[in-house]
Protein backbone atom coordinates (compact mmCIF):
# COMPACT_ATOMS: atom_id res chain seq x y z
CA UNK A 1 0.00 0.00 0.00
CA UNK A 2 1.67 3.41 -0.73
CA UNK A 3 1.33 6.37 1.21
CA UNK A 4 -1.33 8.26 -0.76
CA UNK A 5 -3.84 5.29 -0.38
CA UNK A 6 -6.67 6.14 2.33
CA UNK A 7 -8.03 4.04 4.82
CA UNK A 8 -11.56 4.56 6.04
CA UNK A 9 -13.23 2.47 8.68
CA UNK A 10 -16.65 2.05 7.17
CA UNK A 11 -18.33 -1.05 10.19
CA UNK A 12 -21.52 -0.78 10.16
CA UNK A 13 -22.33 2.29 7.29
CA UNK A 14 -23.19 1.69 3.44
CA UNK A 15 -21.14 2.46 0.99
CA UNK A 16 -22.74 5.64 0.12
CA UNK A 17 -22.83 7.35 2.71
CA UNK A 18 -18.89 6.57 3.12
CA UNK A 19 -17.08 9.86 2.91
CA UNK A 20 -13.14 10.45 2.23
CA UNK A 21 -10.76 12.03 4.61
CA UNK A 22 -10.29 16.33 4.21
CA UNK A 23 -6.98 15.62 2.71
CA UNK A 24 -8.33 14.39 -0.27
CA UNK A 25 -9.88 16.20 -3.73
CA UNK A 26 -12.04 13.93 -4.98
CA UNK A 27 -15.81 14.48 -3.99
CA UNK A 28 -18.38 12.02 -6.07
CA UNK A 29 -20.17 13.93 -8.00
CA UNK A 30 -24.26 13.33 -8.32
CA UNK A 31 -26.04 10.58 -9.93
CA UNK A 32 -22.39 8.41 -9.30
CA UNK A 33 -23.95 7.06 -6.31
CA UNK A 34 -26.25 4.08 -5.45
CA UNK A 35 -29.66 5.21 -4.67
CA UNK A 36 -29.65 3.20 -1.32
CA UNK A 37 -28.01 0.29 0.06
CA UNK A 38 -30.04 -2.45 1.67
CA UNK A 39 -29.14 -5.29 3.84
CA UNK A 40 -29.22 -8.97 2.51
CA UNK A 41 -29.97 -10.53 5.54
CA UNK A 42 -32.34 -9.86 8.47
CA UNK A 43 -31.20 -7.90 11.20
CA UNK A 44 -29.60 -11.08 13.85
CA UNK A 45 -29.43 -13.64 11.02
CA UNK A 46 -26.15 -12.98 10.60
CA UNK A 47 -22.66 -13.03 13.93
CA UNK A 48 -19.71 -11.59 11.74
CA UNK A 49 -16.51 -13.08 13.88
CA UNK A 50 -14.65 -11.70 16.12
CA UNK A 51 -12.91 -8.86 15.83
CA UNK A 52 -14.07 -8.22 12.06
CA UNK A 53 -14.33 -5.05 10.92
CA UNK A 54 -15.25 -3.43 7.28
CA UNK A 55 -12.75 -0.61 6.44
CA UNK A 56 -13.29 0.96 2.47
CA UNK A 57 -9.56 1.52 1.20
CA UNK A 58 -9.29 4.21 -1.48
CA UNK A 59 -6.26 2.74 -3.19
CA UNK A 60 -6.14 5.32 -6.48
CA UNK A 61 -4.34 8.73 -5.90
CA UNK A 62 -5.88 10.39 -8.76
CA UNK A 63 -8.77 12.49 -7.68
CA UNK A 64 -10.55 12.62 -10.66
CA UNK A 65 -10.84 8.50 -10.60
CA UNK A 66 -11.79 6.73 -7.45
CA UNK A 67 -10.47 3.01 -7.16
CA UNK A 68 -12.01 2.15 -3.53
CA UNK A 69 -12.44 -1.53 -2.11
CA UNK A 70 -14.67 -2.95 0.72
CA UNK A 71 -12.40 -5.68 3.22
CA UNK A 72 -13.65 -7.48 5.86
CA UNK A 73 -17.21 -7.19 5.01
CA UNK A 74 -19.87 -7.56 8.38
CA UNK A 75 -22.97 -6.31 6.45
CA UNK A 76 -23.22 -8.14 2.75
CA UNK A 77 -25.12 -5.55 1.28
CA UNK A 78 -26.77 -4.61 -2.37
CA UNK A 79 -26.16 -1.12 -3.64
CA UNK A 80 -28.87 -0.25 -5.90
CA UNK A 81 -29.09 2.11 -8.59
CA UNK A 82 -32.49 2.91 -10.21
CA UNK A 83 -32.90 4.08 -13.53
CA UNK A 84 -35.20 7.16 -14.32
CA UNK A 85 -37.48 4.97 -16.59
CA UNK A 86 -36.94 1.56 -15.49
CA UNK A 87 -36.94 -1.22 -18.77
CA UNK A 88 -38.26 -4.18 -15.82
CA UNK A 89 -34.80 -5.90 -15.97
CA UNK A 90 -32.47 -6.10 -13.22
CA UNK A 91 -28.45 -6.96 -12.97
CA UNK A 92 -26.81 -7.87 -10.11
CA UNK A 93 -22.88 -7.46 -10.32
CA UNK A 94 -20.65 -9.48 -7.86
CA UNK A 95 -16.97 -6.98 -8.51
CA UNK A 96 -14.20 -9.02 -7.90
CA UNK A 97 -10.63 -8.97 -5.60
CA UNK A 98 -9.33 -12.20 -4.70
CA UNK A 99 -11.75 -13.52 -2.39
CA UNK A 100 -9.62 -10.63 -0.42
CA UNK A 101 -11.51 -7.47 -0.82
CA UNK A 102 -14.35 -6.55 -2.89
CA UNK A 103 -13.41 -3.74 -5.63
CA UNK A 104 -16.58 -0.87 -5.52
CA UNK A 105 -16.04 1.73 -8.08
CA UNK A 106 -14.21 -0.27 -11.15
CA UNK A 107 -16.17 -3.37 -11.92
CA UNK A 108 -19.35 -2.12 -9.08
CA UNK A 109 -20.32 1.07 -9.63
CA UNK A 110 -19.03 2.14 -13.04
CA UNK A 111 -20.81 -0.49 -15.13
CA UNK A 112 -24.14 -0.34 -12.71
CA UNK A 113 -23.81 3.43 -13.88
CA UNK A 114 -23.88 2.30 -17.33
CA UNK A 115 -26.57 -0.24 -17.35
CA UNK A 116 -28.36 2.19 -15.06
CA UNK A 117 -28.50 5.01 -18.25
CA UNK A 118 -29.57 2.56 -20.42
CA UNK A 119 -33.21 1.53 -17.85
CA UNK A 120 -31.35 -0.99 -15.93
CA UNK A 121 -32.05 -1.27 -12.39
CA UNK A 122 -28.93 -2.35 -11.10
CA UNK A 123 -27.71 -4.30 -7.39
CA UNK A 124 -24.46 -4.19 -6.68
CA UNK A 125 -23.08 -6.87 -4.61
CA UNK A 126 -20.62 -6.62 -1.64
CA UNK A 127 -20.47 -10.27 -0.88
CA UNK A 128 -18.58 -12.18 2.92
CA UNK A 129 -15.47 -13.13 1.82
CA UNK A 130 -14.40 -16.80 2.61
CA UNK A 131 -10.88 -16.04 4.71
CA UNK A 132 -12.53 -14.14 6.83
CA UNK A 133 -13.60 -16.40 9.49
CA UNK A 134 -16.76 -17.01 8.85
CA UNK A 135 -18.29 -20.83 9.33
CA UNK A 136 -18.17 -22.81 6.77
CA UNK A 137 -16.64 -19.48 5.00
CA UNK A 138 -16.37 -21.31 1.57
CA UNK A 139 -19.88 -21.39 1.12
CA UNK A 140 -20.69 -17.36 2.65
CA UNK A 141 -20.27 -16.03 -1.26
CA UNK A 142 -22.25 -18.53 -2.75
CA UNK A 143 -24.98 -17.95 0.21
CA UNK A 144 -24.87 -14.05 -0.51
CA UNK A 145 -25.48 -14.43 -3.85
CA UNK A 146 -28.26 -16.87 -3.91
CA UNK A 147 -29.75 -14.66 -1.43
CA UNK A 148 -29.07 -11.53 -3.49
CA UNK A 149 -31.55 -13.38 -6.24
CA UNK A 150 -34.34 -14.08 -3.90
CA UNK A 151 -34.12 -10.70 -2.53
CA UNK A 152 -34.02 -9.34 -6.18
CA UNK A 153 -37.56 -11.22 -7.15
CA UNK A 154 -38.97 -10.34 -3.92
CA UNK A 155 -38.98 -6.67 -4.38
CA UNK A 156 -39.52 -7.06 -7.77
CA UNK A 157 -42.91 -4.71 -7.33
CA UNK A 158 -41.07 -1.97 -5.09
CA UNK A 159 -38.32 -1.74 -7.71
CA UNK A 160 -39.98 -2.42 -10.68
CA UNK A 161 -38.71 -5.25 -12.26
CA UNK A 162 -39.83 -8.26 -13.87
CA UNK A 163 -39.29 -11.24 -11.48
CA UNK A 164 -37.92 -13.34 -14.53
CA UNK A 165 -35.32 -11.06 -15.81
CA UNK A 166 -32.75 -10.92 -13.55
CA UNK A 167 -29.41 -11.51 -14.78
CA UNK A 168 -26.45 -12.27 -12.21
CA UNK A 169 -22.80 -11.23 -13.93
CA UNK A 170 -19.35 -11.13 -11.70
CA UNK A 171 -16.20 -10.19 -12.51
CA UNK A 172 -12.23 -12.29 -11.59
CA UNK A 173 -13.05 -13.58 -8.48
CA UNK A 174 -16.71 -12.18 -8.21
CA UNK A 175 -16.92 -14.30 -11.66
CA UNK A 176 -16.49 -17.37 -9.25
CA UNK A 177 -19.04 -16.22 -7.56
CA UNK A 178 -21.54 -16.27 -10.34
CA UNK A 179 -20.45 -19.60 -11.84
CA UNK A 180 -21.21 -20.97 -8.17
CA UNK A 181 -24.68 -19.83 -9.06
CA UNK A 182 -24.70 -21.46 -12.65
CA UNK A 183 -24.46 -25.33 -11.39
CA UNK A 184 -25.17 -24.59 -7.68
CA UNK A 185 -28.03 -22.03 -7.33
CA UNK A 186 -30.06 -24.68 -5.45
CA UNK A 187 -27.32 -26.09 -3.35
CA UNK A 188 -28.63 -25.16 0.49
CA UNK A 189 -26.32 -23.40 2.59
CA UNK A 190 -28.23 -23.05 6.15
CA UNK A 191 -31.54 -22.30 7.38
CA UNK A 192 -33.93 -20.23 5.70
CA UNK A 193 -33.52 -16.67 7.17
CA UNK A 194 -37.13 -15.61 6.23
CA UNK A 195 -39.92 -16.36 3.01
CA UNK A 196 -37.28 -14.67 1.19
CA UNK A 197 -35.53 -17.78 0.87
CA UNK A 198 -38.58 -19.79 -0.74
CA UNK A 199 -38.02 -18.24 -3.87
CA UNK A 200 -35.73 -19.39 -7.07
CA UNK A 201 -32.34 -18.23 -6.63
CA UNK A 202 -31.57 -19.26 -10.50
CA UNK A 203 -30.66 -15.81 -12.11
CA UNK A 204 -32.69 -15.90 -15.87
CA UNK A 205 -28.88 -15.42 -17.48
CA UNK A 206 -25.71 -15.47 -15.88
CA UNK A 207 -22.05 -13.58 -17.15
CA UNK A 208 -18.89 -14.08 -16.24
CA UNK A 209 -15.89 -11.30 -17.40
CA UNK A 210 -12.71 -12.52 -16.99
CA UNK A 211 -13.30 -15.15 -14.14
CA UNK A 212 -12.19 -17.60 -11.70
CA UNK A 213 -13.56 -20.29 -11.93
CA UNK A 214 -11.40 -23.98 -11.48
CA UNK A 215 -9.70 -24.66 -8.49
CA UNK A 216 -7.41 -27.03 -10.38
CA UNK A 217 -4.00 -25.78 -9.53
CA UNK A 218 -2.93 -25.62 -13.26
CA UNK A 219 -4.78 -22.80 -14.05
CA UNK A 220 -6.77 -21.71 -10.92
CA UNK A 221 -6.06 -17.89 -9.77
CA UNK A 222 -3.66 -19.28 -6.38
CA UNK A 223 -4.84 -16.53 -4.18
CA UNK A 224 -8.81 -17.07 -4.69
CA UNK A 225 -8.26 -20.71 -4.64
CA UNK A 226 -6.39 -20.49 -0.82
CA UNK A 227 -8.99 -18.22 0.06
CA UNK A 228 -12.08 -20.12 -0.82
CA UNK A 229 -10.76 -23.90 -0.41
CA UNK A 230 -7.32 -23.95 1.32
CA UNK A 231 -4.19 -24.42 -0.35
CA UNK A 232 -4.33 -28.01 0.59
CA UNK A 233 -8.00 -29.32 -0.32
CA UNK A 234 -8.27 -32.16 -1.18
CA UNK A 235 -9.62 -33.32 -4.66
CA UNK A 236 -13.44 -33.87 -3.51
CA UNK A 237 -13.38 -30.60 -2.42
CA UNK A 238 -11.50 -29.13 -5.49
CA UNK A 239 -13.92 -30.55 -7.70
CA UNK A 240 -17.23 -29.38 -5.83
CA UNK A 241 -15.94 -25.46 -5.88
CA UNK A 242 -14.76 -26.18 -9.98
CA UNK A 243 -18.21 -24.79 -11.23
CA UNK A 244 -16.78 -26.36 -14.94
CA UNK A 245 -16.41 -29.62 -13.01
CA UNK A 246 -20.48 -29.41 -12.38
CA UNK A 247 -22.30 -28.37 -15.65
CA UNK A 248 -25.90 -28.85 -15.37
CA UNK A 249 -28.33 -29.04 -18.61
CA UNK A 250 -30.65 -26.63 -16.59
CA UNK A 251 -28.33 -23.98 -16.04
CA UNK A 252 -28.64 -20.43 -17.00
CA UNK A 253 -27.95 -19.13 -20.25
CA UNK A 254 -23.63 -18.10 -20.22
CA UNK A 255 -22.15 -15.22 -21.38
CA UNK A 256 -18.19 -15.52 -21.11
CA UNK A 257 -15.24 -12.64 -21.77
CA UNK A 258 -12.01 -13.24 -20.99
CA UNK A 259 -8.78 -11.63 -22.81
CA UNK A 260 -5.91 -14.12 -24.25
CA UNK A 261 -2.94 -11.97 -22.64
CA UNK A 262 -4.73 -12.26 -18.82
CA UNK A 263 -1.72 -12.79 -16.58
CA UNK A 264 -3.71 -12.57 -13.39
CA UNK A 265 -6.29 -15.42 -14.44
CA UNK A 266 -6.01 -17.67 -17.01
CA UNK A 267 -8.19 -17.83 -19.89
CA UNK A 268 -8.13 -21.48 -19.27
CA UNK A 269 -11.05 -21.23 -16.63
CA UNK A 270 -13.34 -19.31 -19.01
CA UNK A 271 -12.05 -22.15 -22.33
CA UNK A 272 -12.78 -24.71 -19.51
CA UNK A 273 -16.25 -23.42 -18.55
CA UNK A 274 -17.00 -22.64 -22.27
CA UNK A 275 -16.05 -26.40 -23.46
CA UNK A 276 -18.06 -28.15 -20.61
CA UNK A 277 -21.17 -26.24 -20.86
CA UNK A 278 -21.25 -26.87 -24.74
CA UNK A 279 -20.42 -30.59 -24.17
CA UNK A 280 -23.93 -31.10 -22.33
CA UNK A 281 -25.74 -29.00 -24.99
CA UNK A 282 -26.24 -26.07 -22.71
CA UNK A 283 -26.05 -22.33 -23.91
CA UNK A 284 -22.97 -20.36 -23.89
CA UNK A 285 -21.83 -16.84 -25.77
CA UNK A 286 -18.06 -16.55 -25.01
CA UNK A 287 -15.85 -13.73 -26.34
CA UNK A 288 -11.94 -14.02 -26.14
CA UNK A 289 -9.55 -10.84 -26.80
CA UNK A 290 -5.83 -11.12 -28.01
CA UNK A 291 -5.13 -8.30 -25.47
CA UNK A 292 -6.98 -6.76 -22.53
CA UNK A 293 -5.12 -8.05 -19.86
CA UNK A 294 -7.34 -8.77 -16.03
CA UNK A 295 -9.25 -6.21 -14.41
CA UNK A 296 -9.71 -3.50 -17.54
CA UNK A 297 -13.38 -2.96 -16.44
CA UNK A 298 -14.61 -0.20 -18.60
CA UNK A 299 -12.25 2.75 -17.88
CA UNK A 300 -9.62 0.27 -19.05
CA UNK A 301 -9.94 -0.52 -22.40
CA UNK A 302 -8.65 2.79 -24.21
CA UNK A 303 -7.41 1.93 -28.00
CA UNK A 304 -8.10 -1.66 -27.64
CA UNK A 305 -11.32 -4.14 -29.61
CA UNK A 306 -11.98 -5.06 -26.15
CA UNK A 307 -13.40 -1.96 -25.24
CA UNK A 308 -16.54 -3.31 -27.14
CA UNK A 309 -17.23 -5.56 -24.54
CA UNK A 310 -20.30 -3.81 -22.91
CA UNK A 311 -22.00 -3.47 -26.21
CA UNK A 312 -21.74 -7.30 -27.00
CA UNK A 313 -23.34 -7.93 -23.69
CA UNK A 314 -25.92 -5.89 -23.78
CA UNK A 315 -27.16 -7.61 -27.26
CA UNK A 316 -26.41 -10.58 -25.54
CA UNK A 317 -29.10 -9.95 -23.46
CA UNK A 318 -31.45 -7.85 -25.90
CA UNK A 319 -31.11 -11.07 -27.51
CA UNK A 320 -32.59 -12.71 -24.79
CA UNK A 321 -35.00 -9.75 -24.48
CA UNK A 322 -33.49 -9.35 -20.48
CA UNK A 323 -32.96 -5.67 -21.51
Amino acid sequence: MTVGRRILLAAGLALPFASAPARTAWTRPAGLAPDISIALWPDGHLKPPAGLVEAVVQRSDDPNASDRMLQGITRPRLDIFRPAKPNGSAVILAPGGGYRYVVIDKEGYELARWLRDRGVTVYVLFYRLPGDGWTNGADVPRADAQRAVRLVRSRARLDGIDPARVTFGGFSAGGQVAASLLTRFDAKVGAAADPVDSLSARPDALVAIYPVVSMDPAIAHAVSRDKLIGANADAAREKLYSPERNVRADQPPLFLLHAEDDEVVKINNSVRLREATRAIGASCEAHFFERGGHGFGLMKTAGLPVAIWPDLLWNWLGSRSLV
